[in-house]
Parts: structure tokens; sequence; C-alpha cells
């Protein structure tokens, strides 16, 4: 059997009770889903070693312990150099969750992926258009046109009729192209 498809199967058949397990062990079911998550990636990265192994999910099970284990190890570390005043944990700032905000990232979600990782790179990350087209690895007439497109699908999908158009046009702000729907750039 193609080691892929053995941890495929191996991942079907055992991973909700993985989880489970290490719920039991952690506490916290998104800390038990993470460690389960690390014990599959580790299988993918060493697919022939885990074809070879005879209890697959005994394997996944200690290197899920272990992860828990060496996570739980670090968080200590970590709260006794709080505690003892040797390093202040940084402040969370958790940004706020209105309903403009919650609307902008389901209309975000709604745009197909190339599109998306646009708009989040140029207006999130605030990156130039040559940045975003060097990080996307395509070119800079390529993003102006992903952003282009984007910006009309997402005054339609926020219900404005037509998006916003800034005074004084610059590399920032490209005016929308006429009818033009499709994001492939």
């Amino acid at each position: 059997m193609d080691p892929e498809q053995q941890v495929s199967q191996v991942y079907a058949a055992s991973a909700a009770r993985l989880v489970a397990q290490m719920y039991a062990v952690t506490g916290d079911y998104a800390e038990a889903q993470d460690v389960v998550q690390e014990a599959f990636v580790r299988a993918l990265t060493s697919r022939s070693r885990f074809g070879e192994l005879s209890n697959p999910e005994a394997w996944l099970r200690t290197v899920a312990l272990n992860v828990a284990r060496s996570r739980h190890r670090r968080r200590t570390l970590f709260h006794g150099l709080v505690r003892s005043g040797k390093l202040t944990p940084a402040q969370r700032h958790d940004p706020a969750l209105s309903a403009d905000h919650v609307a902008l990232v389901a209309a975000l979600q709604r745009l197909p992926r190339p599109a998306r990782e646009t708009v989040v790179l140029h207006h999130v990350a605030d990156l130039s258009v040559a940045e975003v087209a060097t990080a996307l690895g395509c070119s800079t007439e390529a993003v102006k046109t992903r952003l282009v497109r984007a910006r009309r699908a997402l005054a339609g999908y926020l219900g404005e009729d037509d998006p916003p158009r800034s005074p004084d046009p610059s590399p920032r702000s490209v005016p929308n192209p006429p009818d033009r729907e499709a994001f492939h750039a």
C-alpha cells in the first residue's frame, strides 16, 4: 500500500480517538487537536518509516504525547520566567469583532483564493503592489487586476452599489474596469 494512503486510512480510523485521548491528557480540546495534527504531519514527513510500523496508531499516540509534553515544558518555563520578572508577556490585543468586521471577513471568503490573498496582503498587511507581486510570484499588472476585480466583487457582496473611489488616484487606488467579472489574472 502507498504510504500516503496508509496515513490517510489511519487518520480516518483513529484521529478522533487520538484527539479524545489527548484531550484527556491535556485538558484542552484545541491543544489536543494541535498535538494530534502535529503527529500526523510528522507521519507524512516520514511516510516510508510510517509505512513499516506494525502499530501506526500507537506511534502517533507516542508522538502526540511527546509533542504535548514538550509544549507543556515550554509553557511551564515561560510562565516561570514571567513570574520571576525576567520576562514580561506581550499584551494580547484581540481585534474587535464588529458586525462590519464579520461581514468583511465573510465577503473575503467568497473571493477566489488568489484575489483574497492579494487583497489581504495589500490592504491588511499594507504591502505595496510590487511587494504583493513578489510575495505571490506574479506581475504587478496581475496584482492590480486582482485588486480591481476583488474590490468590485467585495462591493457587491457588502451591498454597496459602487466601491468608493479616492479623489486622487495613486498606486493604492486603481479605477474599476468596465464590467469584468472574471478573477483569473
